[in-house]
């Protein structure tokens, strides 16, 4: 069994769809769980009110991603309740799609601002606290997919997912003297909130019909990918994108 007992989580993006999965099974192993959210002070409650149901500590601490001094603020204040912070998760995004003579350069702008520099801001606030424990610790970042093999109208999104991926790279590299690791977890097609209307425009038995594995992926499926990554049965695992897919992009 995993065991995060503990450890000190803060996620960004912590209050509903895949970051709620991953919080309450984060907390369900053991964690103490900072949520981080942008707007929706009921869902990140409720979310913190099933942390503690499991016997963890919770926060809900609002911060916008893209805002440095937010986000900052959040991550520091949670390492400061807990005396340190041992992970971070990066859920915090958005998904919009225009085709190319549609596109605004505010919609490409607001694309990479929360998805890819919201990440270098949350991996930046949450390094020295990590680097302070002495002990190394893990960063899971969610891309997708669509940042592997690119996408049609959702061009700006795949952009900043692509990004994501040499990001954590690089910071895998940078930060691997401090015994820091850094991961991507990639999902496919999952049943949220975000991604309900588009799988709703496009056919549900459509999407349905490219994963082999006959299904659309659920928040737990990349849950179970983050906690993987959070936890010691990942300690030799850094650079590395996990794919959650169903199979439905098969690579070798």
């Amino acid at each position: 069994m995993i065991n995060l007992k503990g450890r000190n989580i803060f996620i960004a993006g912590g209050s509903r769809g895949i970051g709620r999965a991953s919080a309450l099974m984060a907390a369900g192993a053991g964690a103490n769980v900072a949520v981080g959210y942008a707007s929706d002070d009921a869902a990140a409650q409720e979310t913190v009110k099933r942390i503690e149901a499991l016997g963890c500590k919770a926060l809900a601490l609002r911060a916008d991603v893209s805002d440095e001094a937010q986000i900052t603020g959040a991550i520091d204040r949670a390492a400061a309740a807990w005396g340190g912070l041992d992970g971070l998760v990066v859920s915090a995004g958005i998904f919009e799609g225009a085709a190319i003579e549609e596109m605004t350069l505010e919609f490409w702008n607001r694309s990479l601002r929360i998805n890819l520099t919201g990440t270098f801001l949350a991996v930046k606030a949450a390094v020295p606290h990590l680097r302070r424990q002495g002990k190394g610790g893990s960063i899971v970042i969610y891309t997708s997919t669509a940042g592997q093999r690119g996408s049609d109208i959702y061009s700006a999104y795949a952009t900043s997912k692509g990004g994501q991926i040499m990001f954590m790279r690089s910071m895998a590299k940078e930060l691997a003297a401090d015994q820091i690791r850094v991961n991507c977890v990639a999902p496919a097609w999952t049943e949220t909130d975000m991604a309900r209307g588009p799988i709703d425009r496009i056919g549900r038995d459509k999407v349905v019909a490219g994963f082999p594995l006959g299904r659309i992926g659920q928040p737990d499926d990349v849950a179970g990918a983050t906690v993987y990554l959070l936890s010691d049965l990942a300690k030799f695992v850094t650079g590395m994108t996990l794919t959650v897919d169903g199979g439905k992009d098969m690579r070798g």
